[in-house]
């Protein structure tokens, strides 16, 4: 039995691939689907993805992004969810302050360098009018770790999807003072090296078989009940993102949306200021890289 291992946040965004790996398409052609929840985010994922312990990675986009610059040998095979993600700005629910421009000099809890969480950061930075260069981080490892930093009052921030902690915020242990979108999609679908030198068309069908599965998951009655259920995360909460979320649905990427992140990357000065083309990302023989 061949194994394509995936991985992925144990988020809602990701339920098509919950669905499809219940399936389990390709099982009569000796290939089995293997999940596998990183709840440490994207810089987690990029690593997995360089040492070759996964195939496909679900990555959030700006993450992939860098660590490709960095050095990542695996490439983006499409996108994964085309719609922005909203990040809630938290504080702990015990901290006295309620502004976010009361928070200028406060630290930031990240899961890891690398992650959204700490590249958002520069982002929220940028629009507040702080210096990124004098932003301070914390590595708490995932959404656990953020849980016992906030049973501290001391004042820090924390940036993840919104949804994701919009029951942790219901209950109180979490306070949320703001928000701040990706402005671009916000997942890639990213495979490693290996997989795209040895199983490229395994690789392709995958990616298809998810793209059909997201489209049915739009279309189903019951989507929104199931997705609740699963992730425990409230059924009018899950209706709201289900409105404005939009997995992609075929292997078109326009070059304009990668040259944003890259020039925003720069413009934060995460990322040298270089000329960098976008087609160095994608695997041109899986994705139709359309020009600006």
């Amino acid at each position: 039995m061949n194994k394509i291992n995936i991985v992925g946040v144990p988020e809602h965004f990701n339920f098509p691939w919950i669905k499809l790996i219940e399936r389990q398409p390709l099982l009569n052609e000796g290939i089995e689907l293997v999940w596998h929840n990183e709840s440490k985010g994207s810089g987690a994922m990029n690593k997995a993805l360089r040492n070759g312990e996964v195939d496909i990675a679900l990555i959030l986009t700006e993450s992939f992004i860098k660590d490709k610059i960095e050095g990542n040998p695996g490439k983006i095979i499409g996108w994964y969810v085309k719609s922005p993600l909203t990040w809630g700005i938290h504080t702990s629910s015990l901290c006295l302050i309620d502004q976010l421009s009361e928070l200028k000099n406060q630290t930031f809890l990240i899961s890891r360098f690398g992650s959204g969480s700490h590249l958002m950061a520069f982002l929220l930075a940028e629009r507040e009018g702080w210096k990124p260069n004098q932003i301070k981080f914390e590595e708490i490892g995932n959404l656990e770790g953020a849980k016992k930093s906030f049973e501290n009052p001391e004042p820090k921030l924390f940036l993840w999807e919104k949804f994701t902690t919009k029951p942790l915020v219901d209950q109180g242990l979490f306070k949320r003072i703001s928000e701040i979108p990706t402005p671009w999609p916000c997942f890639v679908m990213a495979a490693s090296e290996n997989a795209l030198n040895t199983k490229s068309e395994t690789i392709r069908r995958i990616r298809d078989l998810v793209y059909k599965e997201a489209r049915l998951l739009k279309t189903e009655p019951e989507a929104g009940r199931k997705i609740s259920e699963f992730y425990g995360i409230g059924k009018d909460d899950i209706a709201a993102w289900m409105r404005s979320v939009y997995w992609a649905e075929d292997n078109n990427m326009n070059s304009t949306d990668l040259k944003k992140v890259i020039e925003t990357l720069q413009k934060l000065q995460i990322i040298k200021n270089v000329e960098i083309k976008p087609n160095i990302f994608v695997d041109e023989s899986l994705v139709n890289l359309l020009p600006t």
